[in-house]
Protein backbone atom coordinates (compact mmCIF):
# COMPACT_ATOMS: atom_id res chain seq x y z
CA UNK A 1 0.00 0.00 0.00
CA UNK A 2 1.20 3.44 -0.88
CA UNK A 3 2.01 5.79 1.69
CA UNK A 4 1.24 8.87 -0.70
CA UNK A 5 -2.10 10.29 -1.01
CA UNK A 6 -2.50 11.92 -4.78
CA UNK A 7 -5.80 13.56 -3.23
CA UNK A 8 -3.99 16.18 -1.89
CA UNK A 9 -3.06 17.56 -4.75
CA UNK A 10 -6.97 18.37 -5.67
CA UNK A 11 -7.00 20.84 -2.39
CA UNK A 12 -3.14 22.40 -3.30
CA UNK A 13 -3.76 23.25 -6.85
CA UNK A 14 -5.42 26.82 -7.40
CA UNK A 15 -6.88 27.82 -10.96
CA UNK A 16 -4.28 31.50 -12.34
CA UNK A 17 -5.34 34.02 -10.94
CA UNK A 18 -8.92 35.22 -12.84
CA UNK A 19 -9.09 38.82 -11.25
CA UNK A 20 -5.36 38.96 -12.99
CA UNK A 21 -6.35 37.57 -16.24
CA UNK A 22 -9.63 40.12 -16.24
CA UNK A 23 -7.12 43.27 -15.57
CA UNK A 24 -4.86 42.38 -18.79
CA UNK A 25 -7.68 41.83 -20.99
CA UNK A 26 -8.44 45.03 -20.13
CA UNK A 27 -5.44 46.25 -20.36
CA UNK A 28 -4.91 44.92 -23.78
CA UNK A 29 -8.55 46.47 -24.61
CA UNK A 30 -6.76 50.09 -24.02
CA UNK A 31 -2.99 49.53 -25.91
CA UNK A 32 -2.97 50.71 -29.68
CA UNK A 33 -3.28 47.68 -31.96
CA UNK A 34 -7.05 46.52 -31.80
CA UNK A 35 -8.38 43.34 -29.93
CA UNK A 36 -7.71 39.96 -31.27
CA UNK A 37 -5.37 41.54 -34.06
CA UNK A 38 -2.90 39.14 -32.90
CA UNK A 39 -4.52 36.39 -32.65
CA UNK A 40 -3.49 33.43 -30.11
CA UNK A 41 -0.80 35.93 -28.96
CA UNK A 42 -3.32 37.43 -26.75
CA UNK A 43 -5.13 34.33 -25.33
CA UNK A 44 -1.26 33.61 -24.69
CA UNK A 45 -0.14 36.55 -22.67
CA UNK A 46 -3.23 36.87 -20.77
CA UNK A 47 -3.22 32.98 -19.61
CA UNK A 48 0.59 34.41 -18.50
CA UNK A 49 -0.31 36.84 -16.29
CA UNK A 50 -2.82 34.83 -15.10
CA UNK A 51 -0.24 31.98 -14.48
CA UNK A 52 2.31 34.90 -12.90
CA UNK A 53 -0.37 36.91 -10.68
CA UNK A 54 1.11 39.83 -12.47
CA UNK A 55 -0.40 42.89 -14.91
CA UNK A 56 0.79 43.48 -16.65
CA UNK A 57 3.05 40.03 -17.32
CA UNK A 58 6.50 39.74 -16.67
CA UNK A 59 9.06 38.64 -19.20
CA UNK A 60 9.99 35.31 -19.47
CA UNK A 61 12.93 35.14 -18.49
CA UNK A 62 15.10 32.00 -16.93
CA UNK A 63 13.06 29.30 -18.78
CA UNK A 64 14.44 25.39 -18.48
CA UNK A 65 14.11 22.31 -20.92
CA UNK A 66 13.85 19.90 -18.23
CA UNK A 67 13.89 15.96 -20.09
CA UNK A 68 12.61 12.69 -17.85
CA UNK A 69 14.91 9.63 -19.52
CA UNK A 70 13.76 6.20 -19.35
CA UNK A 71 14.34 2.60 -21.09
CA UNK A 72 11.01 0.58 -21.68
CA UNK A 73 11.21 -3.24 -21.36
CA UNK A 74 8.42 -3.44 -24.15
CA UNK A 75 10.59 -2.15 -26.72
CA UNK A 76 11.84 -5.51 -26.58
CA UNK A 77 9.60 -6.49 -28.94
CA UNK A 78 10.08 -4.23 -31.99
CA UNK A 79 8.27 -1.06 -31.51
CA UNK A 80 10.38 1.12 -31.70
CA UNK A 81 13.09 2.05 -34.51
CA UNK A 82 15.63 2.17 -32.08
CA UNK A 83 17.10 -0.86 -30.57
CA UNK A 84 15.77 -1.62 -26.67
CA UNK A 85 17.79 -0.04 -23.72
CA UNK A 86 19.57 2.40 -26.29
CA UNK A 87 17.55 5.51 -24.88
CA UNK A 88 21.37 6.08 -22.87
CA UNK A 89 22.60 7.06 -26.70
CA UNK A 90 20.03 9.31 -27.01
CA UNK A 91 21.06 11.13 -23.33
CA UNK A 92 24.71 11.16 -23.88
CA UNK A 93 24.46 13.11 -27.79
CA UNK A 94 21.76 15.20 -25.81
CA UNK A 95 24.49 16.10 -23.28
CA UNK A 96 26.94 16.58 -25.77
CA UNK A 97 25.24 18.97 -27.61
CA UNK A 98 24.65 17.03 -30.68
CA UNK A 99 20.72 16.46 -30.45
CA UNK A 100 18.02 19.04 -31.90
CA UNK A 101 17.09 20.05 -28.49
CA UNK A 102 20.57 20.65 -27.76
CA UNK A 103 20.72 23.22 -31.11
CA UNK A 104 17.85 24.83 -30.43
CA UNK A 105 18.58 25.19 -26.69
CA UNK A 106 21.95 26.49 -27.37
CA UNK A 107 20.58 28.77 -29.72
CA UNK A 108 18.11 30.14 -27.47
CA UNK A 109 20.10 30.38 -24.41
CA UNK A 110 17.88 28.09 -22.26
CA UNK A 111 19.35 25.22 -20.19
CA UNK A 112 18.82 22.13 -20.63
CA UNK A 113 18.31 19.38 -17.85
CA UNK A 114 18.50 15.52 -18.27
CA UNK A 115 16.60 13.66 -15.52
CA UNK A 116 17.46 9.61 -15.57
CA UNK A 117 14.56 7.99 -13.91
CA UNK A 118 15.28 4.42 -15.40
CA UNK A 119 17.78 4.01 -18.02
CA UNK A 120 18.93 0.39 -19.29
CA UNK A 121 22.55 1.38 -18.39
CA UNK A 122 25.82 1.78 -15.93
CA UNK A 123 24.42 5.08 -13.94
CA UNK A 124 28.57 6.16 -13.56
CA UNK A 125 28.52 6.93 -17.25
CA UNK A 126 26.42 9.95 -16.54
CA UNK A 127 27.23 13.08 -14.27
CA UNK A 128 25.63 12.45 -10.65
CA UNK A 129 23.23 15.82 -11.12
CA UNK A 130 21.60 13.73 -14.17
CA UNK A 131 21.26 9.80 -11.88
CA UNK A 132 20.73 10.96 -8.46
CA UNK A 133 16.72 10.21 -9.17
CA UNK A 134 17.12 6.83 -10.73
CA UNK A 135 14.26 4.31 -9.66
CA UNK A 136 15.88 1.34 -11.43
CA UNK A 137 17.04 -0.06 -14.62
CA UNK A 138 14.86 -0.02 -17.11
CA UNK A 139 10.73 -0.37 -16.86
CA UNK A 140 9.11 -3.72 -17.32
CA UNK A 141 7.48 -4.96 -20.09
CA UNK A 142 4.11 -3.51 -20.04
CA UNK A 143 2.14 -6.39 -22.27
CA UNK A 144 2.96 -9.03 -19.73
CA UNK A 145 4.17 -7.65 -16.34
CA UNK A 146 4.22 -4.28 -14.56
CA UNK A 147 6.53 -1.48 -14.97
CA UNK A 148 7.54 -0.83 -11.75
CA UNK A 149 6.58 -2.12 -8.27
CA UNK A 150 3.90 0.23 -6.70
CA UNK A 151 6.97 1.72 -4.25
CA UNK A 152 9.15 2.19 -7.23
CA UNK A 153 6.06 4.39 -8.86
CA UNK A 154 5.72 5.87 -5.54
CA UNK A 155 9.90 6.86 -6.04
CA UNK A 156 9.57 7.94 -9.11
CA UNK A 157 6.27 10.32 -8.65
CA UNK A 158 8.09 11.74 -5.41
CA UNK A 159 11.72 12.06 -7.45
CA UNK A 160 9.49 14.16 -10.24
CA UNK A 161 7.84 16.44 -7.11
CA UNK A 162 11.33 16.92 -5.97
CA UNK A 163 12.39 18.34 -8.99
CA UNK A 164 9.53 20.26 -9.26
CA UNK A 165 10.94 21.75 -6.22
CA UNK A 166 14.28 22.32 -7.36
CA UNK A 167 13.06 23.99 -10.50
CA UNK A 168 10.63 26.79 -8.69
CA UNK A 169 13.28 27.52 -5.83
CA UNK A 170 16.20 28.09 -8.55
CA UNK A 171 14.01 30.58 -10.03
CA UNK A 172 12.83 28.88 -13.10
CA UNK A 173 9.54 30.56 -14.77
CA UNK A 174 8.93 28.19 -17.45
CA UNK A 175 9.36 25.01 -18.08
CA UNK A 176 9.84 23.57 -21.58
CA UNK A 177 8.65 19.35 -20.81
CA UNK A 178 9.96 16.75 -23.11
CA UNK A 179 10.75 12.98 -22.40
CA UNK A 180 14.30 11.07 -23.69
CA UNK A 181 13.21 7.03 -24.07
CA UNK A 182 12.94 4.03 -26.39
CA UNK A 183 9.71 2.47 -26.03
CA UNK A 184 8.18 5.35 -24.35
CA UNK A 185 5.44 6.00 -26.86
CA UNK A 186 3.71 2.58 -26.69
CA UNK A 187 3.39 2.99 -22.65
CA UNK A 188 1.75 6.87 -23.47
CA UNK A 189 -0.56 5.12 -25.69
CA UNK A 190 -1.79 2.44 -23.09
CA UNK A 191 -2.20 5.46 -20.89
CA UNK A 192 -4.26 7.57 -23.02
CA UNK A 193 -6.28 4.56 -24.63
CA UNK A 194 -6.67 3.49 -21.22
CA UNK A 195 -7.82 6.97 -19.72
CA UNK A 196 -9.84 7.85 -22.60
CA UNK A 197 -11.71 4.49 -23.10
CA UNK A 198 -10.49 4.05 -26.94
CA UNK A 199 -9.12 0.72 -28.77
CA UNK A 200 -5.55 0.28 -29.42
CA UNK A 201 -5.20 1.33 -33.16
CA UNK A 202 -6.87 4.53 -32.35
CA UNK A 203 -3.89 5.87 -30.35
CA UNK A 204 -0.88 3.99 -31.74
CA UNK A 205 1.22 6.15 -34.05
CA UNK A 206 4.50 5.45 -35.52
CA UNK A 207 6.88 7.18 -33.44
CA UNK A 208 9.30 9.71 -33.81
CA UNK A 209 11.59 7.53 -36.08
CA UNK A 210 9.14 6.35 -38.11
CA UNK A 211 7.99 2.51 -38.05
CA UNK A 212 7.21 0.52 -41.03
CA UNK A 213 3.52 -1.25 -40.99
CA UNK A 214 4.84 -4.77 -39.22
CA UNK A 215 6.45 -2.91 -36.51
CA UNK A 216 3.11 -0.28 -36.13
CA UNK A 217 1.20 -3.79 -36.06
CA UNK A 218 3.10 -5.23 -32.72
CA UNK A 219 3.05 -1.75 -31.12
CA UNK A 220 -0.68 -2.21 -31.61
CA UNK A 221 -1.02 -5.63 -29.92
CA UNK A 222 1.27 -4.37 -26.85
CA UNK A 223 -0.87 -1.33 -26.72
CA UNK A 224 -3.58 -3.56 -26.62
CA UNK A 225 -2.14 -6.49 -24.33
CA UNK A 226 -1.20 -3.78 -22.18
CA UNK A 227 -4.69 -1.66 -21.82
CA UNK A 228 -6.00 -5.42 -20.70
CA UNK A 229 -4.04 -5.06 -17.61
CA UNK A 230 -4.29 -1.33 -16.81
CA UNK A 231 -7.83 -1.35 -16.93
CA UNK A 232 -8.73 -3.39 -13.36
CA UNK A 233 -7.04 -0.35 -12.20
CA UNK A 234 -8.26 2.89 -13.73
CA UNK A 235 -9.80 4.30 -10.28
CA UNK A 236 -6.34 4.62 -8.79
CA UNK A 237 -3.17 6.95 -10.85
CA UNK A 238 -0.58 5.58 -9.17
CA UNK A 239 -1.29 1.87 -9.81
CA UNK A 240 -2.00 2.71 -13.47
CA UNK A 241 1.54 4.44 -13.73
CA UNK A 242 3.36 1.27 -11.81
CA UNK A 243 1.29 -1.21 -14.49
CA UNK A 244 1.42 0.36 -17.71
CA UNK A 245 3.77 3.41 -17.23
CA UNK A 246 7.34 3.50 -16.35
CA UNK A 247 9.21 5.24 -14.14
CA UNK A 248 10.06 8.34 -16.49
CA UNK A 249 5.85 8.59 -17.25
CA UNK A 250 5.38 8.70 -13.44
CA UNK A 251 7.97 10.92 -12.38
CA UNK A 252 6.87 13.24 -15.27
CA UNK A 253 3.64 13.06 -13.83
CA UNK A 254 4.37 14.39 -10.22
CA UNK A 255 6.65 16.67 -11.83
CA UNK A 256 3.53 18.46 -13.48
CA UNK A 257 1.12 18.00 -11.11
CA UNK A 258 3.79 20.09 -8.06
CA UNK A 259 4.49 22.47 -11.03
CA UNK A 260 0.62 23.67 -10.95
CA UNK A 261 1.09 23.58 -7.14
CA UNK A 262 3.88 25.64 -7.40
CA UNK A 263 2.04 27.79 -10.22
CA UNK A 264 4.90 27.50 -12.39
CA UNK A 265 3.24 27.22 -15.91
CA UNK A 266 4.57 24.37 -18.30
CA UNK A 267 5.39 23.82 -21.80
CA UNK A 268 4.34 20.36 -22.97
CA UNK A 269 5.92 18.73 -25.38
CA UNK A 270 4.59 15.31 -27.10
CA UNK A 271 2.78 12.14 -26.70
CA UNK A 272 4.75 10.98 -23.23
CA UNK A 273 4.28 14.48 -21.91
CA UNK A 274 0.48 14.14 -23.06
CA UNK A 275 -0.28 11.39 -21.46
CA UNK A 276 1.26 12.21 -18.34
CA UNK A 277 -0.79 15.26 -18.15
CA UNK A 278 -4.16 13.30 -19.18
CA UNK A 279 -2.95 11.19 -15.76
CA UNK A 280 -2.43 14.41 -13.81
CA UNK A 281 -5.58 15.73 -14.77
CA UNK A 282 -7.51 12.85 -13.33
CA UNK A 283 -5.66 13.31 -10.03
CA UNK A 284 -6.33 17.20 -9.89
CA UNK A 285 -8.72 18.14 -12.88
CA UNK A 286 -7.69 21.99 -12.21
CA UNK A 287 -4.05 21.12 -13.42
CA UNK A 288 -4.10 21.29 -16.89
CA UNK A 289 -4.56 25.18 -16.02
CA UNK A 290 -1.42 25.65 -15.89
CA UNK A 291 0.23 23.44 -18.78
CA UNK A 292 0.35 25.07 -22.63
CA UNK A 293 0.42 22.20 -25.60
CA UNK A 294 3.59 23.22 -27.81
CA UNK A 295 2.63 21.80 -30.93
CA UNK A 296 1.14 18.64 -32.82
CA UNK A 297 3.53 15.45 -33.14
CA UNK A 298 1.80 13.81 -35.59
CA UNK A 299 1.19 11.50 -32.54
CA UNK A 300 -2.78 10.00 -32.91
CA UNK A 301 -2.64 9.45 -28.96
CA UNK A 302 -1.37 12.97 -28.39
CA UNK A 303 -3.95 14.52 -30.14
CA UNK A 304 -6.74 12.46 -28.16
CA UNK A 305 -5.52 13.71 -24.48
CA UNK A 306 -5.19 17.14 -25.92
CA UNK A 307 -8.32 17.11 -26.44
CA UNK A 308 -9.49 15.37 -23.39
CA UNK A 309 -7.52 18.17 -21.49
CA UNK A 310 -9.64 20.72 -24.32
CA UNK A 311 -5.65 22.19 -24.88
CA UNK A 312 -5.00 23.03 -28.30
CA UNK A 313 -1.25 23.25 -29.64
CA UNK A 314 0.29 26.48 -30.88
CA UNK A 315 2.45 25.31 -33.65
CA UNK A 316 2.26 22.44 -36.29
CA UNK A 317 5.38 21.66 -37.88
CA UNK A 318 5.39 18.33 -38.48
CA UNK A 319 7.55 18.08 -35.37
CA UNK A 320 8.21 14.11 -34.41
CA UNK A 321 11.81 14.34 -33.03
CA UNK A 322 10.82 14.19 -29.25
CA UNK A 323 12.69 15.23 -26.54
CA UNK A 324 10.97 18.40 -26.59
CA UNK A 325 12.14 19.91 -29.31
CA UNK A 326 8.91 20.73 -30.70
CA UNK A 327 8.33 22.25 -27.29
CA UNK A 328 11.09 24.59 -27.35
CA UNK A 329 10.11 25.53 -30.93
CA UNK A 330 7.11 27.30 -28.86
CA UNK A 331 8.94 29.30 -26.64
CA UNK A 332 10.07 32.11 -28.85
CA UNK A 333 6.39 32.66 -29.58
CA UNK A 334 5.49 32.47 -25.66
CA UNK A 335 8.50 35.06 -24.74
CA UNK A 336 6.83 37.22 -27.80
CA UNK A 337 3.48 37.14 -26.47
CA UNK A 338 4.83 38.48 -22.88
CA UNK A 339 6.70 41.54 -24.94
CA UNK A 340 3.24 42.36 -26.84
CA UNK A 341 1.31 42.39 -23.21
CA UNK A 342 3.45 44.10 -21.43
CA UNK A 343 5.24 46.40 -23.53
CA UNK A 344 2.92 47.83 -26.50
CA UNK A 345 1.59 51.47 -25.36
CA UNK A 346 -1.77 52.34 -24.68
CA UNK A 347 -3.81 54.65 -26.57
CA UNK A 348 -3.41 58.51 -25.81
CA UNK A 349 -6.15 60.14 -23.15
CA UNK A 350 -7.49 62.30 -25.81
CA UNK A 351 -8.11 59.99 -28.12
CA UNK A 352 -9.64 57.81 -24.53
CA UNK A 353 -11.71 60.96 -23.46
CA UNK A 354 -12.95 61.33 -27.26
CA UNK A 355 -14.10 57.54 -27.37
CA UNK A 356 -15.83 58.38 -24.26
CA UNK A 357 -18.13 61.33 -25.61
CA UNK A 358 -18.69 59.63 -28.32
CA UNK A 359 -20.15 56.41 -26.42
CA UNK A 360 -22.24 58.74 -24.46
CA UNK A 361 -23.56 61.05 -27.53
CA UNK A 362 -24.55 57.29 -29.28
CA UNK A 363 -26.59 56.69 -26.11
CA UNK A 364 -28.23 60.05 -25.80
CA UNK A 365 -28.93 59.85 -29.83
CA UNK A 366 -30.50 56.32 -28.87
CA UNK A 367 -32.58 57.34 -25.79
CA UNK A 368 -35.51 55.84 -24.47
CA UNK A 369 -39.02 57.13 -26.01
CA UNK A 370 -39.84 58.69 -22.86
CA UNK A 371 -36.25 60.45 -22.81
CA UNK A 372 -36.79 62.33 -26.28
CA UNK A 373 -40.42 63.21 -25.46
CA UNK A 374 -39.07 65.15 -22.10
CA UNK A 375 -35.74 66.52 -24.27
CA UNK A 376 -39.08 67.49 -26.57
CA UNK A 377 -40.57 69.51 -23.79
CA UNK A 378 -37.34 71.20 -22.67
CA UNK A 379 -36.36 72.08 -25.86
CA UNK A 380 -40.49 74.01 -26.81
CA UNK A 381 -40.02 75.59 -23.53
CA UNK A 382 -36.58 77.51 -24.20
CA UNK A 383 -38.10 78.45 -27.40
CA UNK A 384 -41.03 79.78 -25.85
CA UNK A 385 -39.01 81.77 -23.14
CA UNK A 386 -37.04 82.98 -26.39
CA UNK A 387 -39.69 84.25 -28.01
CA UNK A 388 -40.89 86.41 -24.85
CA UNK A 389 -38.39 87.88 -24.31
CA UNK A 390 -37.88 89.08 -27.85
CA UNK A 391 -41.32 90.55 -27.96
CA UNK A 392 -40.82 92.08 -24.35
CA UNK A 393 -37.60 93.90 -26.00
CA UNK A 394 -39.79 94.97 -29.21
CA UNK A 395 -42.48 96.52 -26.77
CA UNK A 396 -39.31 98.49 -24.95
CA UNK A 397 -37.99 99.86 -28.25
CA UNK A 398 -41.59 101.29 -29.87
CA UNK A 399 -42.53 102.91 -26.38
CA UNK A 400 -38.95 104.45 -26.54
CA UNK A 401 -39.46 105.96 -29.84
Amino acid sequence: MSSLNLDDFTDLIERPDGGVRRDAEARRGRQIVPPGSLGRLDDLGEWLAAAQGSAPVRPVERPRVVLFAGDHGIAELGVSARPAGSASELVREVIEGGRPVSVLARRLGVPVRVVDMALDCDPDLFPEDVVRHRVRRGSGRIDIEDALTLEEAEAAFRAGVAVADEEADSGTDLVVLGDISVGGTTAAGALVAALCGTDASVVTGRGGEAIDDLAWMRKCAAVRDALRRARPVLGEQLQLLATVGGADLAAMTGFLLQCAVRKLPVVLDGVVAAACALVGQRVAFRAPDWWLAAHKSGEPGQAKALDRMALEPLLDQGVKVGEGAGALLALPLVQAAAALAAELPEKPEEAEAVEAVEAVEGSDASGTPETSEASGVSATSEVSAASEVSAGQQEKKQETE
